[in-house]
């Protein structure tokens, strides 16, 4: 009798054991950016549709045993740097620094990211310059000699100041101060008086930029002076980009400005699989992905898997687009 009960404790602990090895789990982390910011917003909703998929622990399903988080970050260029150290599996970034990096220029011209892969891309997302109400800004001629946050080291507002600087012939010392403010503190330093004004590459609408322009009455300006124009006519990434009246209180016309597209990436050197499931996980349930937030309304599959990518696509979401038909 005791040999037998202890032979069936063996046989219950080795099916656990084939079970939790059947079912491993497996983590991801995907690099966002500030927590008001959009792409904080992407990230959080791809892991959600990852995890809709799972079907661990239910009835219906994926079991692909994949489990995600997506932690704010710097941003653009902090998130393409630490996928390719292996720190981060996937990161969301603008198009404009996912060419920089393929290409080895810019920021990057310390060497090409030969393993960057373009996974999809999302919403537009334009270049937006807050002033304050009072200010007196209503172009760019009017930042000079005032005090501008450029944003933290290592984010894409800041990498895009530093390229509208260059193609105006100026440098930082065209503003009275130039401050290092995060995306989150931002518009807080606007409406204390700290600053005049603000840059912030990102979606319509962001919760950020309302409160800086329905909370302290700051307003976009128009951004399409000649040297934007010439930027955007050298440069596949740019576009010009329109912020339609309404869009905030103080939004009472048309804003011109131009923009990129916010991609997400990964590395060549992630799994297949799990590049597959993030994939399918996000285009199985579009509906719901576009529904989390108002910058992916107008999302279509097939302006994601085609605009704003400079890298070549991970093999995993292309074995997606193939079993769709859509390449």
């Amino acid at each position: 009798m005791k040999a037998s009960f202890s032979k069936a404790l063996v046989s219950v602990a080795a099916g656990t054991l084939l079970s939790t090895s059947a079912l491993a789990t497996e983590f991801m982390t995907i690099g966002t950016g500030g927590p008001t910011g959009v792409y904080f917003q992407v990230g959080n909703a791809v892991c959600q549709m990852v995890h809709r998929e799972a079907a661990e622990g239910r009835s219906a399903g994926r079991q692909h045993g994949y489990r995600c988080s997506a932690p704010s970050t710097a941003g653009s260029i902090y998130n393409i740097r630490n996928i390719e150290a292996g720190e981060l599996q996937f990161g969301v970034a603008q198009s404009d620094w996912q060419f920089h990096a393929v290409n080895g220029t810019s920021k990057f011209d310390d060497g090409q990211i030969g393993d960057l892969r373009a996974v999809f891309s999302v919403h537009p997302e334009p270049f937006q310059i807050l002033a304050g109400e009072g200010s007196g800004i209503t172009s760019w001629d009017d930042l000079k000699g005032k005090r501008v946050n450029i944003g933290n080291p290592g984010s894409g507002q800041r990498g895009t100041f530093e390229v509208l600087l260059n193609a105006n012939n100026a440098d930082l010392d065209y503003f009275g101060t130039a401050s290092e403010f995060t995306s989150s503190e931002q518009s807080t330093a606007l409406c204390n008086g700290d600053i005049d004004a603000y840059g912030y590459t990102v979606g319509v609408p962001n919760a950020g930029v309302a409160q800086a322009a329905d909370g302290c009455g700051a307003s976009i300006i128009n951004l399409n002076n000649a040297a934007v124009e010439k930027l955007v006519a050298d440069n596949p990434y740019y576009a010009f980009a329109t912020i339609p009246a309404g869009t905030y209180s103080t939004t009472s016309a048309d804003v011109t400005t131009f923009g990129v597209k916010a991609t997400f990436v990964t590395s060549a050197k992630v799994d297949a699989d799990m590049v597959y499931e993030v994939t399918r996980a996000v285009f199985e349930n579009f509906d719901a992905f576009k529904s989390l937030h108002p910058a992916f309304s107008n999302l279509t599959p097939e302006s994601m898997i085609s605009e704003g990518l400079s890298a070549p696509l991970h093999e995993g979401a292309v074995r997606y687009y193939k079993e769709r038909g859509w390449m």
